[in-house]
Formats: C-alpha cells, sequence, structure tokens
C-alpha cells in the first residue's frame, strides 16, 4: 500500500516522497479513504502514529479541488488543537504537505501578536490551524468568518474535553457551514468523546489502529516507588547515565516544572522548561533548543508537552504522575516514536498511589516496578498531593533503592 494507492493527488505523494514519507501508517491506511469519499471520520491511533497526516492529506486533496481563492477573512477548513505547541506543529507539518500547492496554510494561537494574525487572516485562508481562544478573539473582533468553512478537524479532542475548550466549540460550530465534513482524532476514548461525536460528526465511521489508553508496544515502561522528597536526586541519579540523548520531564505544576529545571541546570544539565508561565516565543525557543541538542532534558506540565513531536526524545520521565490517567498515556507517548524504542520511567511517592492504580487500571496491565514497593495504609487512599516539596538534591532514601519504603505517611514539604 502506497500513498498513491490511497487516491491522494501526485502533487501531494510527491512531497510526501520528499520529506522520506512513503508507507502509509496503519491509521493512515484506515481513515484517509474515507475521508477521501468525505465521510465524517472519527480516528482512535496511539500517539506518533501519524495521525495529522490522516486528516491533514484528505483536507489538502480536497481544498487542491476547490476553484478561486477564499474570499477575504474566510476560511475553508478549519483544525482546531487544545495547545500552541501542537498546532504549530499540525501547521508545519501540513505546510511541508502543501508545498507546491494553492492552499496557503495558517495558525493563530495564544502568546502571539494578534495584530499580525488579523493582518494574514485578510486575504483567506484555505486552512487555519487556531486554538480554540485566540480563534474566538479573532471571531469577537470580526477578522475572521467561518461560514464559507466546509471542513472542521478537532485533533486531540480528548484532551480539549479536559481543558474545558467544549465551551469554545459550542460557539465555534454554528458559525461554520452547516454542510460540511468532519473529523476527529484522538489517542484516548473518555465517554465523553461519544456524545462529542454524536452532537458534531454525522454518520461517522470509527476507524482505530490500537484499544484506546494503550501505548505504543516499543515503549518500555518501569516505576520506582520513592518518597517525594528523594525524586529529585533519583532523577539526576537517571540522568547521569545517558546526559547526551534526550529526555523529557514531566512535573505537575507550571511552578514546579521551573524549580526542577532551575535544579538540573545547578547539577550541570543542559536543561530548559516549557509551561503556561512562558511566553510562546520562550516555549518555541526551548522546543527548538531541546530539538537541535542544544538541551537535552525539557522538563514540562502536561498542557505545554502536548504536542511536541521530536523522534530523538529516547527517555521520559514522569517525575509527578498525572491526575489523569489518559495524559499517561500522551506523556510517554513521546517518545518510541515513528517506530522507534523508547523508555518510561515513572516516580510514585505515597500520596500518588491512588494516581497509579488509575494508569494501570486503564493500561489494563502492571507496569514493571524497578525499585521499592507499593505504598500501604493511609496515603494509598488519599488524592494526591496538590502541593509539592522542592527538589531536595539529597541522595535517594534507602529505602527507595532497597525496596523497602517508609510504611508512615511523609511529611509534607513546603510547596515547590
Amino acid at each position: 500500500m502506497t500513498f498513491t494507492d490511497l487516491g491522494l493527488p501526485a502533487r501531494l505523494c510527491t512531497n510526501l516522497d520528499t520529506l522520506g514519507l512513503t508507507d502509509p501508517t496503519p491509521i493512515q491506511t484506515k481513515a484517509i479513504p474515507l475521508a477521501m469519499e468525505g465521510r465524517d471520520v472519527m480516528g482512535l491511533a496511539q500517539t506518533g502514529t501519524g495521525k495529522t497526516a490522516s486528516f491533514g492529506l484528505p483536507l489538502l486533496a480536497h481544498l487542491m479541488r476547490m476553484e478561486g481563492r477564499p474570499a477575504p477573512k474566510a476560511v475553508r477548513g478549519l483544525v482546531l488543537a487544545p495547545t500552541r505547541e501542537l498546532a504549530k506543529q499540525i501547521h508545519d507539518n501540513l505546510r511541508d504537505y502543501a508545498e507546491g500547492t494553492s492552499v496557503r496554510v495558517g495558525l493563530v494561537v495564544g502568546g502571539a501578536s494578534i495584530g499580525a494574525q488579523i493582518k494574514r487572516m485578510e486575504r483567506g485562508i484555505g486552512i487555519l490551524v487556531a486554538t480554540p481562544g485566540r480563534l474566538i478573539d479573532l471571531i469577537d473582533r470580526r477578522a475572521v468568518r467561518l461560514d464559507q468553512t466546509r471542513f472542521l478537524v478537532l485533533d486531540e479532542a480528548d484532551q480539549m474535553l479536559d481543558l474545558g475548550f467544549i465551551h469554545a466549540l459550542r460557539r465555534i460550530a454554528p458559525l461554520l457551514a452547516s454542510d460540511r465534513q468532519t473529523m476527529l482524532f484522538s489517542a484516548t476514548m473518555p465517554k465523553q468523546m461519544a456524545e462529542l461525536a454524536e452532537t458534531y460528526l454525522t454518520d461517522a465511521v470509527r476507524v482505530e489502529t490500537a484499544p484506546p489508553g494503550k501505548p505504543a508496544d516499543k515503549i518500555e515502561q518501569s516505576v520506582h516507588f520513592v518518597t517525594q522528597g528523594s525524586k529529585a536526586s533519583l532523577l539526576v541519579e537517571h540522568l547521569d547515565t545517558h546526559r547526551d540523548q534526550a529526555a523529557l520531564v514531566f512535573a505537575r505544576t507550571k511552578h514546579g516544572a521551573e524549580k526542577l529545571m532551575k535544579f538540573l541546570c545547578e547539577r550541570g544539565f543542559a536543561a530548559g522548561s516549557v509551561h503556561g508561565n512562558k511566553s510562546q516565543g520562550q516555549r518555541e525557543r526551548a522546543i527548538r533548543a531541546f530539538k537541535s541538542g542544544e538541551l537535552t532534558v525539557l522538563v514540562a506540565t502536561d498542557v505545554a508537552a502536548r504536542g511536541i513531536d521530536i523522534p530523538t526524545v529516547r527517555y521520559v520521565y514522569n517525575y509527578d504522575l498525572p491526575n489523569v490517567a489518559d495524559n499517561y498515556v500522551h506523556r510517554i507517548g513521546r517518545t518510541a516514536r515513528a517506530g522507534r524504542d523508547g523508555t518510561a520511567v515513572a516516580y510514585c511517592a505515597p500520596a500518588e498511589m491512588g494516581e497509579f492504580k488509575a494508569i494501570q487500571k486503564l493500561l489494563k496491565k502492571d507496569i514493571p516496578v524497578a525499585s521499592g514497593r507499593p505504598w500501604e495504609g493511609e496515603a494509598e487512599d488519599k488524592p494526591a498531593a496538590r502541593r509539592r516539596g522542592k527538589p531536595s538534591g539529597k541522595p535517594a532514601g534507602a529505602g527507595a533503592r532497597s525496596g523497602k519504603p517508609r510504611r508512615s505517611r511523609p511529611r509534607r514539604a513546603k510547596a515547590a
């Protein structure tokens, strides 16, 4: 099976070949022919399996057949993404696919000059990739019109639900052309997704290449049961074993991510951070430096890291376990991309046992234990602490490595 076999225009196939994309992935093989027929599609696949091309290529093919140029301020195809990083990644991929065609691809996200974005929209655009909040800003300023938008894509729809973008979607959708094709893509399938699909998709075809919530098979997972105060030193110990290889570290909070990044820099690592307190320019510079190898460690929060597509990421560390189990799948999906191998390491403190159990329930399997034993007692039944301790720099306790963690409830440290 080739991209030509899927019915794509020759120009797109040539561009894909230039980009080194010759063999469609399973999700592309299933979704593209249906999308080319004009069907509404709900696609479920692991992260890193080529979902962007699954909707982007048929979208470009449809727009290439349309005559004339878009009207001023008009959008023919709209792609909504939950985060700036993911939106930029989609935009860059679509622009590469569209090289040499008449289809213009634009990007509007928060954290960038809205004046420049308004000017860019004046002559209309073929495909607009946007975050919901900034798109509504442009709608309020009458800088964009969606009545001619005949194609809608919701990417990472599960996170849109998590971040509360359903309210923005309810405002945006009625402004689009009633006769439109809608595609929804996600790596996980929360219960609300069925309601979302029923509301915005018509006679949709569901395509799936792996059970929702299943991470890539080539990711080697493990967990260390360690006290919160010992996590920082254990992380340094692990990072020391592969200083020249890219590692992505997830923290729970924006402030905690920044503190951890500074701690790692003090320990001699080339580390950066991306989180909601950073400007869009700062986030883009950090990701570029990480991608080029100037930085070898990137500390991120869930929101900021969605959309990081860097094939060289070999290691993912869950310094803090996520509140939402689905986010664990997205986090570790930042490694083992494009068929490569990857390693995902989780640190579980006593107060995070609830989150750890939820993750294993979602995965439908046990994560191999690398050190320590599952925490027992009072802390196990409590929700994870919302206040995290500062990275202490002290050696990890003997319990974390000997497999004999303390049984008593850990003393709460000051907020990070």
